[in-house]
């Protein structure tokens, strides 16, 4: 499972052309299935974006997480984030989850984050979102979770 995190002042995601989800200062996560990804690695990813230390302290360092600031997670699935580059010039998805499986996971990845975190907004799985952000920094972090083998 993929998360590929921005740290931003201010997220939203609109859908036609009516806003879904919005933060303010926190963070925005592309979230990428894969094929053999479960619970275990969605469960994985969400401790480690929680926890991930890329907000400033009081003395400018990168040592503060999302949980210790209080700020908000927008989470939004991207089915294009596990998509096979290496040759050629057009993306192969084969290490991509099924819509079936992909959908069923970011749904019980943003429960448990619902459940975990106090400010948790969603974009919407299968539309086609606008996604407008503000990175601070710019900060940007590719975590990935190895699927199930």
């Amino acid at each position: 499972m993929i998360g590929l995190l921005q740290r931003v002042s201010g997220a939203s995601v609109d859908v036609d052309g009516q806003r879904i989800a919005e933060i303010g200062t926190g963070l925005l996560v592309l979230i990428g299935v894969e094929r053999g990804d479960g619970r275990p690695q969605a469960d994985r990813l969400l401790e480690r974006l929680l926890n991930y230390r890329v907000f400033t302290d009081s003395r400018g360092h990168m040592n503060e997480s999302l949980r210790d600031i209080g700020g908000g997670l927008l989470l939004v699935p991207q089915f294009t984030l596990p998509a096979d580059t290496r040759k050629g010039n057009r993306p192969g998805f084969s290490k991509a989850a099924s819509p079936a499986l992909g959908n069923e996971l970011f749904e019980y990845f943003t429960a448990q984050a619902d459940a975990q975190h106090a400010r948790v907004a969603c974009g919407r799985f299968g539309a086609d979102m606008r996604v407008s952000l503000v990175n601070e920094g710019p900060v940007t972090f590719w975590l990935q979770v190895a699927p199930a083998r």
